[in-house]
């Protein structure tokens, strides 16, 4: 039923259009065409002015034709850096970038999966309950297309996040929260030739203070990262000022707190030691989400895995996606995988067979939803 050139053509045609963070007006028109020409009415929200953007979020509703509970499919229209002028290279059962840009099926794969499912059920004349299709903005700078979606449009009581790699089938049930940490330090300048002894170096402190701290993998349910700093303006000046942006994540909401404390303490001791100060504040980007085995969604996408032959694994993520947003306004959510591979990076590909496979996969949930 599903038609692999079409999904093929479409994906190509979807992933040559600029859509970065913020810029995704092209691509929003583009798909409000496209479920324009399906028959389709597509909302579009008022995020794109609370967030500074271009578009907001497509909402569209398929009105059902048997009485079962709404689902909710939803990918995001956005893509990272480097991410213009880009050129889809198909080799084969392969589609991957030319080499100097991004793919961009992080997430035009999940896009194509959904536009095709939502073709097959009405050219079969699939009896469905309602269906409601999301194309998020701004997922790839702080979900902040989600967070911002008109959930008064909303009412799914399932939501399948077509935003995963991993082969078909691999389903994240349990991510973790993430707090973003912002810090500036705060010594004092002085000339570093004549009088360095008068100087208090924010570097010195940032040093000692990253040099003493828990980074990187903590444990299997928690991670830390320091990714930005900045600080100085020449070599004969101590340094009075450093910004510095980092992050803690966990699947454990006690561990998150404990490792973002931790982080802080750090901070505060090396200032304290060479006399500087610290303004330390962190933010919950997302909150967590976990959806247990035995729930109900989790039975429809293993009835829906093992009618089109493919095995469903469950897995818990270290990453944030929409799903977190979602799942944190009521919705039962989890998010699937459609195949992408080495996402964010100029090496991405994703393999055609396993977007076929996705987008039957997302038929078969429809099919079996009870």
């Amino acid at each position: 039923m599903v038609n692999r050139e079409r999904m093929v053509s479409e994906f190509v045609k979807l992933v040559q259009i600029d859509s970065l963070s913020l810029q995704e007006r092209h691509m929003a028109d583009t798909l409000k065409s496209i479920l324009g020409q399906m028959g389709l009415d597509v909302y579009e929200d008022g995020a794109a002015k609370n967030i500074g953007g271009n578009a907001g979020n497509l909402i569209c509703t398929i009105k059902g034709t048997k009485n079962v509970p709404a689902v909710l499919f939803l990918a995001h229209m956005d893509t990272v850096t480097p991410g213009k002028g880009k050129k889809a290279v198909v080799d084969g059962n392969i589609i991957r970038t030319d080499g100097t840009t991004v793919l961009g099926g992080d997430d035009v794969a999940g896009i194509v999966c959904i536009l095709e499912a939502l073709r097959v059920i009405k050219e079969n004349n699939i009896e469905h309950g309602d269906i409601q299709v999301v194309f998020t903005v701004a997922e790839e700078c702080g979900l902040l297309g989600a967070k911002n979606l008109d959930y008064s449009k909303i009412y799914a009581k399932y939501g399948f996040v077509m935003d995963n790699g991993g082969p078909i089938g691999t389903v994240a049930v349990d991510a973790p929260s993430q707090n973003q940490i912002d810090v500036v330090i705060t010594g004092k300048a002085a000339h570093a030739g004549v009088e360095p002894e008068k100087g208090i170096s924010a570097i010195q402190i940032a040093a000692s203070a990253i040099s003493g701290m828990k980074l990187g993998r903590i444990d299997e349910e928690t991670t830390a990262n320091i990714g930005v700093i900045n600080g100085g303006q020449a070599t004969n000046i101590i340094c009075d000022k450093v910004v510095i942006k980092g992050e803690a994540r966990s699947r454990n909401e006690q561990k998150l707190r404990e490792q973002t404390e931790h982080m802080k303490k750090c901070f505060l001791d090396a200032a304290k030691q060479y006399g500087g100060a610290v303004d330390f504040k962190y933010e919950m980007v997302y909150p967590s989400f976990k959806v247990d085995e035995s729930d109900d969604i989790i039975s429809v996408a293993r009835k829906a895995a093992d009618d089109i032959g493919i095995e469903l694994k469950l897995e818990a993520t270290g990453g944030g996606s929409d799903t977190n947003i979602i799942s944190g306004k009521g919705i039962k959510a989890v998010d699937v995988s459609v195949g992408m591979n080495k996402v964010h990076s100029v090496e991405e590909q994703i393999c055609i067979d396993d977007m076929v496979k996705a987008a039957e996969f997302i038929i078969s949930i429809i099919k079996n939803m009870k």
